[in-house]
């Protein structure tokens, strides 16, 4: 769920400008996982933009003011949301953690990097949302150490039907700036794309993993 029709069009508007979010149907990205996809989006650009992250961390730090009242730490997903989520952290007063993928695998092997304590409230700030997994992954470390996980909020998020059940199966409340459906809609109306791309770009987003350019 976005947080408002208005900041999710200017949130796609700045990450257009900015190329952090890059559109080409005729000449698609590859994913990690295989996938081939007319959009790459790299939310880490935002940090050499002080403008733009100044507008991220103060609508996030005053949507979690709102909505969840001032937990008690805020956790970013490492690696890609560490710098959003400290400046967020920054904004609200607030102590700040990160969770990796995985427990490192020498020294401390910490999977949660940080000071937090069993039974405190935490919102975690993500920068991305695809299919949700990995974002999960770090809700379920924090659980296993005992803390409130009050919800997730994130930058941007592809819409994926898959995403959208996996946290309703865990039960974790996310709010997102923007999301595909909104930067579709921005991109047209900046000519930033064709009505014929547009086209393009919706059949993609309905079956990513079957999606072919040709």
């Amino acid at each position: 769920m976005i947080f408002n029709k208005d900041t999710a069009k200017k949130t796609a508007e700045v990450l257009l400008q900015i190329n952090a979010i890059k559109l080409s149907p005729q000449e698609p990205f590859t994913w990690a996982s295989g996938w081939k996809s007319p959009i790459y989006c790299d939310n880490r650009i935002i940090l050499s933009f002080p403008p733009v992250r100044n507008y991220i961390r103060e609508t996030m730090g005053k949507y979690i003011e709102k909505h969840y009242g001032k937990p008690d730490v805020i956790a970013g997903v490492a690696t890609g949301a560490i710098g959003i989520g400290m400046l967020v952290a920054e904004y609200l007063g607030l102590p700040f953690i990160y969770v990796r993928p995985d427990a490192k695998g020498h020294g401390r092997k910490n999977q949660i990097e940080g000071f937090i304590e069993s039974g405190q409230n935490v919102v975690v700030v993500e920068d991305l949302i695809s299919t949700g997994k990995s974002s999960l992954n770090a809700v379920k470390a924090l659980k296993e150490a005992h803390v409130n996980v009050k919800g997730m909020i994130a930058i941007f998020t592809y819409g994926f039907d898959v995403a959208a059940e996996n946290f309703k199966q865990e039960n974790i409340h996310l709010n997102t700036l923007s999301n595909y459906e909104n930067l579709l809609e921005q991109a047209l109306d900046t000519n930033y794309i064709s009505e014929k791309e547009l086209k393009t770009l919706s059949e993609w987003n309905s079956n990513p993993g079957e999606w072919n350019a040709n």
